[in-house]
């Protein structure tokens, strides 16, 4: 009862798409998302899953405003300047 046979009958989905991770864990039910926490304002996140962090923390994405950030940091954030002309070696 509870074995093959069974399982042809399952056709509704307890998950769907999450609006703040993507992903499909989202439960209809619980109004809940069983991989961020949406809609909780803290994103889901334990120290004991070191590999589910490595997944969605920063560097996985395309840190489109902090990866130039140590290339400006390091000329001190230098602003609407240009570069001195150098007079080519003769």
């Amino acid at each position: 009862s509870k074995g093959t046979s069974s399982f042809g009958k399952r056709h509704s989905k307890t998950h769907t798409l999450c609006r703040r991770c993507g992903r499909r864990s989202f439960h209809i039910q619980k109004k809940t998302c069983a991989q961020c926490g949406y809609p909780a304002a803290k994103t889901r996140s334990w120290e004991w899953g070191a590999k589910a962090k490595r997944r969605s923390t920063t560097g996985t994405g395309r840190m489109r405003h902090l990866k130039d950030l140590p290339r400006r940091a390091k000329n001190g954030f230098r602003e609407g300047t240009q570069a001195k002309k150098v007079a080519p070696a003769s």
